[in-house]
This record gives structure tokens, sequence and C-alpha cells, in this order.
């Protein structure tokens, strides 16, 4: 049974892995190609459409050479 994950952290989410991956000059293109997962599934969860796997989530973790925790800072 899914438990409701709350749309709003799912954008601020999104939005701190656009700032982030931004910051580091990545585009989502090489992102995406990097982690092996298509361009379309780092759109979605840049934009807060989709929530992610844990597994995509520590790839992009380590690519960025950020730590997960910074993803969950939400205002």
């Amino acid at each position: 049974v899914r438990k409701n994950i709350n749309k709003t952290n799912i954008i601020e989410f999104g939005n701190n892995l656009r700032k982030i991956r931004e910051s580091k000059k990545m585009s989502m293109q090489t992102l995406a190609y990097t982690i092996n997962v298509e361009y379309s599934q780092i759109s979605r969860i840049d934009r807060g459409v989709v929530n992610t796997s844990f597994s995509t989530l520590y790839s992009i973790s380590k690519v960025l050479n950020v730590d997960l925790s910074e993803f969950f800072v939400f205002d």
C-alpha cells in the first residue's frame, strides 16, 4: 500500500535538484546519461512531477558530489 506523499515536498525536492545540478553546471541530459536513465525521467524529477527511487537519488548525489541531505532542505 502506497502512502500519500506530500506533493509540495516532491516539488521542493525537484527545485533543490535543479539548483544543485545547475550550480554544478550539469545539464539534465548529461546527468541522465551519466546515471543511465532517460532524460525525461530527470526532467520529471526536476519539475516535481514524479517521486524518485532511492537508488536513482543515490546515483544523482554521487554524480553531483553532494550529500543526500542537501536535496531535502525545504524552506
